[in-house]
């Protein structure tokens, strides 16, 4: 069984290591849950990454949560969040108390700008491992939503209930080819 110490130093290291926000975690948190430690399968962590999705609040603090809930219930649902939010909470509380004396330095500007190029290419990384779960008949619905919410200003959760419908109608359709 997992310990609560091994869920939270886990979540504090995806923590400590991480730029961009929360879809920067998400490759982390799959390499050490899946890949690493072997707590959950490929296939039920993309459910769990679906769900998080889903949830109001970021992404990654949802993912840990369902990790941690998923490996060692409510306790490792605290544990899991504590360690993935703690670190950004003190560097947050750091900036705040310096942001001041650095606000205008060149070098923390030229740091942030030469770090957004890894936080797209982390940012990508979850859409891509996501995709290779899906059926290649699903591409266009991809290309379609993002058409829908960033060129027509279509709201996301409008998209994700069309698609939540579409998938039970889908289920109940094979369902039922599959019992006659």
């Amino acid at each position: 069984m997992t310990g609560l110490f091994e869920l939270f130093g886990s979540f504090l290291k995806i923590g400590a290591f991480t730029f961009g926000g929360g879809y920067a975690m998400i490759p982390l948190i799959e390499r050490e849950v899946i890949d690493r430690r072997r707590w959950i399968e490929r296939q039920e962590f993309l459910d769990l990454l679906t769900i998080a999705q889903s949830a109001p609040g970021p992404i990654s603090l949802n993912t840990s949560v369902f990790v941690g809930y998923k490996l060692r219930g409510y306790a490792g649902a605290i544990a899991s969040i504590l360690g993935v939010v703690l670190p950004s909470f003190t560097i947050i509380l750091a900036v705040a108390l310096f942001f001041a004396g650095i606000r205008d330095n060149a070098a923390v500007d030229a740091a942030f700008k030469g770090m957004r190029p890894a936080v797209v290419a982390l940012i990508i990384g979850p859409v891509i491992s996501l995709a290779r779960g899906m059926h290649r008949a699903l591409y266009p619905v991809i290309a379609a939503s993002a058409l829908a919410i960033w060129h027509l200003g279509w709201s996301p959760v409008y998209i994700l209930f069309a698609a939540a419908l579409a998938g039970i109608g889908w289920e109940l359709v094979t369902l039922k080819r599959r019992t006659k």
